[in-house]
């Protein structure tokens, strides 16, 4: 068998549907491996474009998705992806075309060193040089990038590699190993929560899906534990519910630091307590937290390296939770109380209250008309900005929503991720929030949305500047504006080049009535806010 078609055979044993990419003449054979495979090939626009939709599916599904790029020029542009993939613990496989086997070590056109170029960001980078070893390597790469603590795998194909015969073609996967805890640290921590009086759950993406979300909701109701979900994984717990403590992340509000600060007990599960998570590594408090921690995670790298924990265990989140609510014992009548306190200060929270902004549409409003009349099962994907925090902050969310962000805080991830959300499950309305920076990164992915039928929901807030940056600056230089003002294109008129049906909103303009007809329409839509820079965020106005 080719070894191009070997590889597309790996890849149906994976379960892929579809790659993304952006061709290149350096792995031509793979692409001609591919047409007639049943394997769909999403051509996308831009290599930082195809990253971010495979990091996207990934979050998805759970499972490693494929983006495929040619050599230099494509590689460097698909890094970002990559860092994002290890900055957030996404399962990715990045393939890159490589320059010939003999043309190696001439600093030939596009040669680049990837083991040294990607080292940093990645869990591996493997040089495919030798087909008769594609068995083995393939799957070791998938699951590589799933188990433990996920991330980026990058595969390097040399052109000529890819026609080299593989004379044993069997095509195998490797089974992710079983991660269960003891049933001594099940009572454990059990013991540990009887000796506390203000036990709190902060709960990470890796209990994303069904099973890890049913987990966390029956045990935080058999052990009457209020839950603070970490950053860009508000859908992992009903924000409705009685117990939700709110997120951890950049925004968090003073009243929910103060109340969440007053626990003495931290179950930290699913997540590796990173600093967007811990708020800046202030809760837990790095390296002694002032309160005892036990933190689970399905690896033991993340455990104990930062922040000190009492009890580490290594397990499977989701049937940790669900050993703990099997094993539960009645709680504390005082536990209530504090229960009350911790929700009562994310209600505050949420509560939504406009400046009243002269200058432009206040986003906030528009964020509070789509939570109230978005499909419960919308899929949410953001950008980086402050366009984001009244998301976070205002949209109670579910787990039968699927919040799509970026941890790393890149830029450029809204859209491609917007599309391919919709392309995994089109039966599901994908709305992405963008602002005008980062919709002119990536927002060529309409593009690939119209050309491949997906039909995502485009939020746009236009307030003509770098909206993070400039809050930082007017904290730090008053006045001094530099590097953040934009010049912006007719956002309207640009997005029906593409095809995609635009939906103007004005000061002035009915914001429920734009925001219905915008969610109604059937195809692909983009909300174009002429939002306020005065109402820079949920977190405070220009001014403030």
């Amino acid at each position: 068998m080719r070894a191009a078609d070997f590889m597309v055979e790996s890849f149906k044993a994976h379960g892929l549907k579809r790659v993304y990419c952006v061709p290149g003449e350096s792995y031509l054979a793979l692409l001609d491996a591919l047409h007639g495979s049943g394997i769909e090939v999403i051509i996308c626009r831009h290599e930082g474009g195809a990253g971010f939709m495979a990091v996207a599916e990934a979050k998805m599904t759970g499972r490693p998705a494929v983006a495929m790029v040619s050599r230099g020029p494509g590689a460097t542009n698909a890094s970002i992806a990559v860092h994002q993939a290890e900055q957030d613990g996404v399962p990715l496989i990045l393939i890159v075309g490589q320059v010939s086997r003999e043309e190696k070590y001439r600093h030939v056109f596009q040669e680049m060193d990837y083991g040294a170029f990607f080292g940093s960001t990645s869990k591996g980078v493997f040089e495919l040089s030798d087909a008769t070893r594609l068995p083995e390597m393939m799957p070791r790469a998938f699951r590589l990038a799933a188990e433990g603590v996920r991330g980026p795998v990058v595969l390097s194909l040399p052109e000529d590699m890819l026609h080299d015969t593989v004379p044993n073609p069997q095509v195998l996967t490797y089974p992710l190993p079983n991660v269960d805890a003891a049933p001594s640290q099940v009572d454990e921590v059990l013991a540990m929560l009887k000796q506390a009086e203000r036990p709190l759950l902060m709960a990470g993406s890796t209990l994303r899906g069904k099973a890890g979300s049913d987990a966390l909701a029956r045990c935080a109701d058999a052990l009457r534990v209020p839950v603070a979900t970490t950053w860009k994984s508000q859908d992992v717990f009903d924000n409705n519910s009685e117990l939700y403590a709110g997120h951890t992340g950049f925004g968090t509000t003073k009243g929910q630091r103060e109340a969440l600060a007053e626990a003495d007990l931290i179950i930290a599960v699913g997540t590796r307590l990173g600093d967007p998570a811990s708020m800046g590594f202030t809760l837990p408090q790095v390296p002694q937290p002032k309160q005892k921690l036990i933190h689970i995670y399905p690896d033991s790298r993340p455990i104990g390296r930062v922040i000190r924990a009492d009890l580490g265990i290594v397990a499977d989140p989701a049937k940790f939770l669900a050993a703990l609510a099997s094993n539960a014992v009645v709680a504390p009548a005082t536990r209530e109380r504090w229960i009350s306190t911790v929700h009562g200060a994310t209600v505050k929270a949420q509560e939504f209250k406009s400046p009243n902004p002269t200058d432009g549409v206040d986003f906030g409003a528009v964020t509070v008309a789509l939570g109230k009349l978005a499909p419960p099962n919308a899929v949410i994907t953001m950008d980086a900005g402050n366009m984001t925090t009244w998301p976070h902050r205002h949209w109670k969310m579910t787990p039968d929503n699927l919040l799509l962000g970026a941890v790393v805080g890149a830029m450029g991830f809204g859209v491609p991720s917007a599309v391919a959300a919709s392309l995994n499950d089109p039966s599901r309305t994908a709305i992405c929030f963008v602002g005008d920076g980062g919709i002119l990164m990536t927002g060529n992915e309409l593009a690939t949305a119209i050309a491949f039928g997906a039909t995502p929901k485009v939020v746009l807030s236009n307030n003509g500047i770098y909206g993070t940056i400039r809050t930082h600056q007017e904290r730090e230089y008053p006045g001094r504006v530099s590097g953040t003002k934009l010049v912006n294109p007719d956002f309207t008129a640009w997005a029906e080049t593409f095809g995609v049906k635009a939906f103007p909103l004005n000061m002035g303009d009915d914001v429920e009535a734009v925001v219905h007809a915008f969610l109604d329409h059937k195809g692909a839509a983009l909300l174009h806010v002429q939002s306020s820079a005065f109402a820079l965020s949920a977190n405070g106005t220009l001014p403030q």
